[in-house]
């Protein structure tokens, strides 16, 4: 795509080019797409050095927690059909919840109510992520995730959506249900509640309800062998700075997406291309609709797109790349632009561990998209500073 020597939309080139001569990337694509029409567009380096792979359209990439999105309107489907409703008990739908408890720095009480649906939507439910040295109810997360993987190595098979999701509701609480932000496996569950409700694998009805519909044919939890030759790699930065090919797990993706994973991860497992994930993001923006095709409501969108979490819930909801934020249904809402200074009151939108990154802008109909394969990403400040030149190449 050309632009005139006038448009400071040459600014978006030399960053994201810069970005990948500094080492900062092997390649990304950043696309913008403004009252239905991409007004930039452009790919840089390379999707795999080894293979000699360029960053293309049809690039697959690892989503990782871009997925909660897509989990978070699939969530809503259910509840415009009037199937579930954000205040039921997820024990409810799975076993595993019923009778939690809480694990205290006094020892392990009940929890003092159920953990709720709406929970799950705004991570408010106090579920943890495997993790190691922060708390009893991490450390025992990971240890299931531990024996989740060797389950799987063992060549046994691994839990499925619905059975991996029990466990982890039967593992203590970090805290009282709906008393703070934590990010958490949340989305994973609301994955196997989808499955009970539906009676369908996730995978299936994410395909059937959202991916079908909207023509994304190339979203999935694995790459099949015909594809493969499009898949990105997934790099990780070494001790002397430079990036190199990551080959260990994360968070149950135990397939390296060969082959169709039992346990459909509603937080992080889901491959897809920037032309697949615009589909999706332009639904949002057009109120749950694209072209001629609904999947959810407009009332829906609204309620997942702005900030549902109480001032007390919002102390807790403090990383850098969320300052100004609220929270809606798995994703950010902007609400103090005066104290972030990029975007506009109503942006929405997620990002993922490898560094993609997408938000909509209801005021200036636009959504932004940036794809990489980087572990643990670059931080917010890269995107930052992309989107403070797109915004003034708008005003042009």
């Amino acid at each position: 795509m050309n632009y005139p020597e006038n448009n400071k939309f040459y600014r978006l080139d030399e960053m994201m080019q810069s970005q990948v001569d500094c080492g900062m990337i092997p390649g990304g694509h950043l696309r913008i797409i403004k009252d239905g029409k991409r007004i930039y567009d452009k790919c840089f380096g390379m999707a795999d050095t080894a293979r000699g792979l360029k960053i293309s359209d049809s690039t697959i990439y690892r989503l990782y927690s871009m997925t909660k999105p897509v989990t978070a309107v699939a969530t809503m489907i259910l509840y415009d059909r009037g199937l579930i409703d954000l205040s039921d008990s997820v024990c409810w739908y799975l076993e595993g919840f019923k009778d939690q408890k809480v694990e205290t720095t006094d020892g392990i009480v009940p929890a003092n109510r159920e953990v709720k649906i709406l929970d799950l939507l705004t991570m408010t439910a106090g579920l943890m992520y495997p993790d190691r040295g922060t708390n009893p109810a991490g450390e025992k997360m990971a240890d299931l995730f531990d024996k989740f993987y060797e389950k799987a190595f063992s060549g046994n098979g691994t839990y499925s959506t619905v059975d991996m999701c029990n466990e982890m509701g039967k593992i203590p609480l970090f805290a009282q249900p709906g008393t703070c932000w934590n990010y958490s496996v949340c989305a994973d569950v609301l994955g196997a509640i989808i499955e009970v409700v539906s009676k369908k694998r996730f995978g299936d009805f994410l395909k059937d309800e959202i991916f079908a519909p909207l023509g994304m044919t190339d979203t999935d939890f694995y790459v099949p062998t015909e594809k493969r030759d499009r898949f990105a790699e997934i790099y990780i930065r070494g001790e002397d700075g430079k990036l190199a090919p990551c080959d260990w797990q994360h968070l149950g993706l135990v397939y390296k997406y060969t082959k169709r994973p039992e346990f459909e991860i509603g937080g992080a497992g889901l491959v897809s291309t920037a032309n697949d994930y615009e589909k999706f993001a332009q639904m949002l923006l057009n109120g749950g609709k694209y072209g001629d095709t609904r999947i959810i409501s407009r009332k829906a969108v609204d309620l997942i797109s702005h900030n549902i979490i109480t001032p007390e819930q919002k102390k807790t909801f403090n990383w850098d790349s969320c300052i100004g934020y609220g929270y809606g249904g798995l994703m950010r809402t902007l609400t103090n632009p005066e104290i972030t200074t990029v975007g506009n009151i109503g942006e929405y939108g997620w990002d993922g561990w490898t560094g993609n990154y997408f938000c909509n802008d209801p005021e200036n109909n636009l959504t932004f998209m940036y794809f990489i394969q980087v572990c643990g990403g670059n931080g917010i400040r890269p995107l930052r500073t992309l989107k403070q030149a797109m915004y003034s190449a708008l005003e042009d």
